[in-house]
């Protein structure tokens, strides 16, 4: 029997996935969890063979359990279930050698499938997915510029980041005016959410 705990915020689509899965003869869904935290306490105690994980859901992302479960070297099998198709979610995802990254979108034969799959030692990604991994683009910032756009990110001001960089208010303003001429955009935002959708900041 493969144990089984899904991580998903939306209530419908997480009842939806435990009363499909359950109709599975090898399958058993052990868990729901509508939060990272939530779904990491279930993790811990019911030791499940594979977890389904949302990558946006509240306190811990789908990414960071992966990370954690990693970390821990537990032999879960961790299948990514996503609406994002975004490269540096997918990027981050390979690194941490996640067994599946799926799109919310496939047919739940196509889940189910993937974790059989998984659990005979498979690795699987959606379709559409394949490609984004080989059209990647590299990364055009210099370390500087990334560690600036990661403070901007944080929320700090020109002066704050200056100061823990250890550089002048001016320099860090040519830093972000580099990057945000790199990257193609008009404002500092705009340059820290495309340089996050691309995995070039975590």
């Amino acid at each position: 029997m493969i144990r089984i705990v899904i991580a998903e915020d939306q209530k419908l689509l997480r009842g939806t996935l435990t009363a499909l899965l359950s109709m599975e003869e090898d399958m058993k869904v052990v868990a729901e969890a509508e939060n990272g935290q939530a779904a990491w306490e279930a993790i811990r105690h019911y030791k499940p063979e594979v977890c389904l994980l949302d990558i946006e859901i509240p306190f811990l992302s789908g990414l960071e359990i992966a990370e954690r479960l990693r970390q821990e070297g537990r032999s879960t099998k961790i299948i990514i279930v996503t609406t994002f198709a975004r490269p540096g979610f997918l990027q981050k995802a390979m690194e941490l050698k996640v067994e599946g990254y799926l799109l919310k979108d496939e047919p739940i034969d196509f889940l189910i499938q993937s974790i059989r799959k998984v659990m005979a030692g498979e690795r699987v990604i959606s379709t559409d997915l394949a490609a984004v991994l080989f059209l990647r683009e590299e990364n055009p910032l210099t370390e500087r510029e990334t560690d600036v756009l990661r403070l901007s990110k944080s929320g700090l001001t020109t002066k704050e980041i200056a100061k823990q960089l250890f550089l002048t208010e001016g320099t860090v303003r040519n830093y972000l005016s580099v990057a945000i001429q790199k990257l193609g955009v008009e404002t500092r935002q705009q340059a820290t959410e495309k340089a996050q959708e691309r995995g070039w900041i975590s």
